[in-house]
Order: structure tokens, then C-alpha cells, then sequence
């Protein structure tokens, strides 16, 4: 609940407005798991609101920790589903970002993610997305600073309920709207909602091939909204919001790393105001994928840099754990 929401709880059971802020400072600032630890409300009034409330019923099924920080939670909701959430951290930089989940499972089927072997299963709600961070910060007593849409499941595919956690995050966590990123594979209807709201998420989109053959054999999604259509709108939602977007590109080894894959691409985003980010490919036992050399990284790296774009190299991080989208949930599948 906002503050807002919290205050018309507290005033459907006799309570003061008050009484809202100091649990809203419970939950949101010192990350509580339990109203019984609410110690400065008096115990009777306690036991009143958890007569008719709870914070949390989110279990944490597994946790892997990796040796360079990265901490990995496979969360169990009520249902018995699964999601899964990781903590990164970096060692120059103080932020603390969350990548959460926004559904169980995911009908996009990618080839190269291990989240589409699982197929999908439902959405998440805004309280399920939210819990994610509030686990990981009970959890490790750190304060999340940072937050990416980049787990399990298409947001923009429940774009409803990722905005309502976004706007959580953004008022009652107090993280700023552009520490906030939402990834796609390109729905573009959605795109265009987004758009129009009177706040606007970084806006990521998982591109990984410079052409429509190339990515219709990775992502199905291009045979629904294929890349000219895809690139029309971008520039469209650069225009309408001037927001620069940031376009993500795993590469895999022989596939899309090939220097005249980095050519195309830097064609085709010429006239974008765009950052790019190459993502390592992380193996897993689901397809036969390799990982790129460093030689064939840098290369395409340095070409994508005479078109004047940003280009970065991800960090990997939770390399010796199940930290890539959808591995930890796939060892616990039924």
C-alpha cells in the first residue's frame, strides 16, 4: 500500500493517520517482515491490525551467493509458484541494484533464455513484484538503490501491475524514476502506452540481432512486430518522451558477434538517441549457445563506437551460481 492507501487502512480501523506514516516507515524504510515488529506501536494496536493484515508471506525457496557478491533468491509465493531475484553489486560503483521478475514464467520464448523453458505461468502482482526488493533488502540489510525489469517474464506484458510496483518504488522506496529500467523484446502496443504516461521508466529493449531473419530465428516476438516497425516506434517514443533508450544485445558466439553483425547494427541505430549495452552470453544447459571470445567482444565493440554511439560491456556477475534468467527456476520446476 502508498501512504495514502495505508492511511484510509488505518482509518477503516480507528487509527490515526499517524499510525499510517510509522507503519509505512516500517515497511518501506526498515524493511519489517512482520507487524510484531512494529515496536513503537503500542502491542494491543498490533494485534489489531493483524487481526485483518499481514506484510508478508513470500518464502525463500533457495538462495545462491556468488564470489563476486551477486546474491540470487528463488522466491515461492502462496501458490506454490515460483520467481526468481538477484542483488548486484559492483565494487567501485555504491549502487545496489535489484533485478526482479515480472511474471512466473514467460510466453515470449526467446531461444537463448532459460526462462522460456519454463513457459508461462501467470503474472505477478504489484505486492509480489515489491516483495522481491523488500526480501532482498530484510535479508542482507542493504538498501536497494537501483532497480531493473530484466528477471523473469515480458513487463510490458503486464504492464498494469509493473507500473503500480514502479510507483512504489519510485515514492514510497525513494528510488528515482530514472534508477528504475523496464526491458523489452519489443511489444510494441505497450511501447506506445508507456509513451504516454506522465512518467517514464528507462526504457530498454532486448534487440540481439541487427535484422529481421537473424532475430526472427532468436526471438518469436519478431514475427509479430517485426525490427522496422520496432524501430519506428523507438524513434517515435524518443520524440514523444525525449528519453534516450538503451538497447541491449547479447552476444553468442557465431551467430550475432560476427564483425558484420556489429556493421548492421550500428546502421540500423544510426539516427536512434540510444546507449548500447552487450551482454556475454551466459551458457546454460537448455540450448547449444556458446560464449563469445574476447577478441570477436571487442571488435564488435570498437565498430559500434565510430557511430559515435555509448557503447558499454555488462559486467557478469553470479557466473559460478544459476544467476541467469531462469536457471535457478528451471532447477526447481516441477
Amino acid at each position: 500500500m502508498s501512504l495514502d492507501e495505508l492511511t484510509d487502512f488505518t482509518d477503516s480501523i480507528q487509527e490515526s493517520k499517524y499510525r499510517a506514516k510509522q507503519i509505512h516507515n516500517w515497511i518501506y524504510l526498515k524493511s519489517v517482515s512482520s507487524i510484531e515488529q512494529m515496536t513503537d506501536i503500542s502491542k494491543a494496536t498490533r494485534e489489531k491490525i493483524s487481526e485483518v493484515a499481514q506484510i508478508s508471506n513470500v518464502k525463500i525457496k533457495n538462495k545462491q551467493v556468488s564470489s563476486d557478491g551477486t546474491i540470487k533468491y528463488l522466491l515461492e509465493y502462496t501458490d506454490g509458484n515460483c520467481a526468481e531475484t538477484v542483488l548486484m553489486r559492483f565494487d567501485n560503483r555504491a549502487n545496489l541494484t535489484a533485478c526482479v521478475s515480472s511474471q512466473v514464467g514467460c510466453a515470449c520464448n526467446c531461444k537463448f533464455c532459460a526462462t522460456a523453458k519454463l513457459g508461462f505461468i501467470r503474472n505477478l502482482t504489484p505486492y509480489e513484484i515489491i516483495e522481491q526488493v523488500l526480501t532482498i533488502q530484510r535479508d542482507t540489510g542493504l538498501k536497494v538503490t537501483n532497480i531493473v525489469f530484466m528477471g523473469q517474464g515480458e513487463p510490458l506484458l503486464n504492464l498494469d501491475n509493473v507500473l503500480k510496483a514502479i510507483e512504489i518504488f519510485n515514492k514510497d522506496f525513494v528510488i528515482g524514476i530514472r534508477r528504475i529500467t523496464v526491458s523489452t523484446c519489443g511489444i510494441i502496443p505497450q511501447i506506445n502506452k508507456l509513451a504516454e504516461i506522465d512518467f517514464q521508466p528507462t526504457l530498454a529493449i532486448s534487440l540481439h540481432a541487427p535484422e529481421h531473419e537473424l532475430r526472427k530465428e532468436l526471438m518469436p516476438i519478431e514475427n509479430k512486430y517485426p525490427l522496422d516497425e520496432l524501430m519506428q516506434t523507438l524513434k517515435s517514443y524518443v520524440s514523444d518522451t525525449g528519453r534516450r533508450i538503451t538497447i541491449e544485445y547479447t552476444l553468442i558466439k557465431g551467430f550475432n558477434d560476427t564483425v558484420d553483425c556489429a556493421k548492421k547494427l550500428s546502421k540500423l541505430l544510426i539516427s536512434l538517441k540510444a546507449n548500447i549495452n552487450l551482454i556475454i552470453y551466459n551458457p546454460n544447459d537448455k540450448d547449444n549457445f556458446e560464449k563469445p571470445s574476447k577478441d570477436s567482444i571487442q571488435k564488435f565493440k570498437y565498430i559500434l563506437e565510430q557511430s559515435g554511439k555509448k557503447v558499454t560491456i555488462r559486467l557478469e556477475r553470479g557466473s559460478d551460481i544459476d544467476a541467469a534468467c531462469g536457471q535457478l527456476s528451471n532447477k526447481f520446476a516441477k
